[in-house]
């Protein structure tokens, strides 16, 4: 395994957006379509140690847009499967730690350049497994490459950390040593960007992995994990395994387990945070949570603000990839004086709007399931008796049918509506009316979450008041409330939104460290 260091490398930039509009690229992307429709349906098995296993069960991923299209077949694993990766990892820890920092930078550097290589093929996957449409999925691998290449440089410059001062007498060192034995739980929203954050991050500063992807998305798992083992990744460094709630938790409770990185829900963020708080027999550290844990994220809209903007970006915020976002806007608070017409125009913005197939790149699309679907169309029932319905608010029948709900929008809704208040992961948005900038504010915070949050204003003062008062962890001015950039805009939130962890940031992979100081005193 070749090794790289840190003054080899050019400085860290953002992998570009692919611009579909190009007719190259429109054709390239076709064409990764038709490859990556033929391969569906095929059965992956679990991986563990390096070996393949199956169990005696299996269960299928399907599209969003077309539920009767398989896109993979998966093994389930049970808890004995859940101990065997965790022993796999355990073992291939004594070796991983040892590994420089160089050469497991140099397998994310090698990994991202593979991904590179197969960026449409990718997308692709996104779009069949998970229904994002064709810039959604080019954004998700993206991000995915952003932070295999941010980490890696990361990981090289904290191998290179030092002591603020050389006490006199002593030559005094620092160094960032992993933790053991990692759960890595991610969601199906950024199923690959997020997944291979997360374990990137991890095994970089030398953990090992026990990888539980969301059974929504498994099939871009397991292609990550097969690149991963292209890119020179040893047996049991990171042990793919899926199942349900039972299967994280006896990863999670594990006494061999020394952190578990989560992204997704509160109820369930919560649940990992307290199981990892209790010492189980043989346990001799406390298990560290990375946890993020959704939003419910408010744009606000003063009335000196460049309308055109506030409209574009809070239709973008609420409804890509059809507010399946952790970020996404769902709160739009307006200042009474533009109150009516901002309404007016955001009704004309959301008719516009297309919805159809993601594959064919309609702007927005399916649901992720049923009971998804389900949630948002329940949540709509509680909209039509706390506010005012401006469109959408029903289901939409599209060929294939698909988890489809159109984008809902609800005006005059009161700051303590359950539309306002609650987390829906959908494509409803509630306008809310402010009638000065302080009652802005204290709506904009008047919630248990603290993820994101934006402000349209030309107000100088307004917007340095929001930068000290606007209580979440990435606010944005004069732009859209999603869409965070590694390295730019380091991610993670406030409050119940999780454990601000600033993925894509500098702090990040601490998170994954343990910090050893070593103090030798001179002849």
């Amino acid at each position: 395994m070749s090794s790289t260091n840190i003054s080899s490398l050019p400085p860290f930039r953002n992998e570009p957006f692919t611009d579909f509009s190009n007719a190259g690229n429109k054709r390239a992307m076709r064409e990764a379509l038709d490859r990556i429709r033929v391969e569906m349906g095929r059965t992956y098995d679990l991986i563990i140690g390096g070996s393949d296993l199956q169990t005696s069960s299996t269960f299928q991923s399907s599209n969003p847009a077309n539920p009767s299209e398989i896109v993979g077949i998966h093994y389930t694993a049970g808890a004995r499967e859940a101990g065997q990766a965790v022993e796999a990892a355990e073992l291939a820890f004594t070796a991983w730690r040892r590994t420089s920092a160089a050469d497991r930078a140099a397998l994310l550097l090698r990994a991202a350049s593979l991904l590179r290589q197969r960026h449409l093929e990718f997308c692709a996957w996104l779009v069949f497994e998970v229904g994002k449409n064709w810039g959604e999925a080019d954004a998700d691998v993206g991000e995915c490459i952003d932070f295999m290449e941010f980490y890696a440089r990361e990981a090289l410059r904290l191998d290179a950390a030092t002591t603020p001062i050389q006490y006199p007498g002593e030559h005094n060192r620092l160094r960032y040593i992993p933790l053991g034995v990692g759960a890595v739980i991610p969601p199906w929203n950024f199923p690959l960007a997020i997944m291979a954050g997360m374990t990137s991050a991890a095994i970089v500063c030398g953990n090992t992995v026990v990888l539980k992807p969301s059974p929504d998305a498994p099939t871009i798992a397991a292609h990550y994990m097969a690149l991963l083992e292209e890119a020179g990744l040893p047996d049991g460094v990171v042990n793919l395994i899926h199942g349900g709630p039972e299967v994280g938790r006896a990863i999670v409770e594990d006494s061999r387990v020394r952190f578990i990185a989560f992204t997704g829900s509160r109820k369930v963020g919560l649940e990992i945070h307290e199981l990892a708080a209790r010492a189980r027999p043989g346990q001799h550290f406390l298990k560290r949570t990375i946890l993020e844990m959704g939003g419910k994220d408010a744009i606000l809209v003063d009335a000196d603000c460049d309308l055109d903007q506030a409209i574009a970006g809070v239709t973008a915020s609420a409804f890509g990839f059809n507010g399946q976002k952790c970020s996404a806007c769902s709160r739009v608070i307006v200042d009474a004086a533009i109150y009516e017409v901002f309404c007016d125009r955001l009704k004309e913005a959301v008719a516009a709007l297309t919805q159809g197939l993601p594959s064919e790149n309609f702007q927005t699309g399916p649901l992720i399931n049923q009971t998804a679907r389900k949630r948002v169309l329940d949540y709509i029932a509680i909209g039509r008796n706390e506010g005012r319905l401006l469109i959408g608010g029903s289901e939409v029948d599209l060929p294939g049918d698909g988890y489809y709900v159109a984008p809902t929008v609800f005006a005059d809704v009161a700051p303590n509506a359950r539309i306002a208040q609650e987390e829906i992961f959908g494509p409803v948005l509630a306008v809310i009316k402010s009638t000065s900038f302080d009652e802005a504010l204290a709506i904009a915070n008047n919630t248990e979450y603290g993820l994101t949050g934006a402000i349209f204003s030309h107000s100088r003062d307004r917007l340095e008041r929001a930068g000290e008062e606007f209580h979440v962890g990435n606010l944005y001015f004069n732009r859209k409330c999603t869409g965070a950039m590694v390295g730019a805009h380091p991610f993670g939130g406030f409050n119940m939104s999780g454990t601000d962890s600033k993925a894509g940031g500098p702090d990040y992979l601490t998170l994954f460290t343990q910090a050893k100081s070593i103090a030798e005193k001179l002849p």
